[in-house]
């Protein structure tokens, strides 16, 4: 099997612990695995590929000339890649002016979805913006919201559109032309062994329990933290004091106010109830 499998995330989901995870079933050698050697394929948005495969610098091109031409790099990925990649990307999935996906069916296997209560979302968000928890409540409710759209400085990353986070989970889990699987971030704290088998069997890797306890015990939270601590971590923004804080279900409990934690669910109850954050009568779940 050849082709990309894509690790798609609204930011501050899970998604570069569910890496970590993948990393130790991609790689023989678990002692060569940490934080910054993890085994997958990078980052959509970095323009460091778009550059190389094009041969062109995307800071001659304008956003809408970037986005036009991102479909061909993912579509030249999957088609010269010798066997599977697992690429992150925290794109909503959207449609260019052309009506054609940002990202293309074509050479595509299928996505892991990860999905985390919004209302820790939040307070994730705030810490890893360095802003105040109502700004990025505010993000998380603006459907014309974008990550790396600064003009005062080259960023690392193209132009990400992000969009609600309603929208996103929406763009992933209902517009795709290609098999999703939606993994929650809480259920991975609660039923690891049965959450991270059914996503690896979705990603190409029949392993056995032993296996999978194996790359979860690797790959938890703490460990993680640790390695952070001990070796830094390159893709932590540079003015963040630690990218691994708590990743603990609920602790929105402690960092939220009443109205803040109305306004979330005001803006997201419908897809909140669709994963089961809500109950039936709009009680918070988690």
């Amino acid at each position: 099997m050849t082709g990309i499998f894509w690790l798609a995330s609204y930011p501050k989901s899970g998604n570069t612990w569910f890496r970590a995870f993948l990393s130790r079933l991609l790689c023989a050698n678990k002692d060569s695995i940490d934080i910054n050697s993890l085994k997958t394929d990078g980052t959509a948005s970095l323009r460091s590929i778009f550059d190389y495969i094009l041969g062109i610098e995307a800071s001659d091109l304008t956003a809408e000339e970037i986005n036009a031409l991102r479909p061909k790099v993912y579509a030249y990925m999957a088609a010269q890649a010798p066997k599977p990649l697992y690429i992150k990307i925290h794109d909503a999935y959207t449609f260019l002016a052309d009506k054609q996906p940002l990202i293309p069916t074509s050479g595509c296997n299928g996505a892991i979805y990860i999905i985390r209560n919004p209302l820790d979302t939040a307070v994730s968000l705030a810490y890893h913006l360095e802003c105040d928890v109502d700004t990025a409540i505010k993000h998380m409710g603006d459907p014309n919201y974008c990550f790396s759209d600064s003009t005062r400085h080259l960023h690392i990353k193209l132009k990400q559109q992000l969009l609600t986070w309603s929208g996103h989970v929406a763009s992933w889990t209902n517009g795709p032309g290609f098999p999703v699987k939606v993994i929650r971030y809480e259920d991975m704290h609660a039923k690891p062994l049965e959450t991270f088998t059914m996503a690896a069997a979705f990603a190409g890797f029949p392993a056995v329990s032993e296996e999978i306890q194996q790359a979860i015990a690797g790959a938890d939270f703490k460990t993680l933290k640790q390695q952070e601590e001990c070796t830094g971590f390159r893709e932590k923004p540079a003015n963040m004091v630690a990218f691994f804080r708590e990743g603990k279900v609920g602790s929105y409990r402690k960092v939220l106010t009443p109205a803040q934690i109305s306004q979330l669910v005001s803006d997201h109850a419908t897809v909140m109830r669709r994963f089961g954050y809500l109950g039936e009568h709009d009680e918070i779940l988690f």
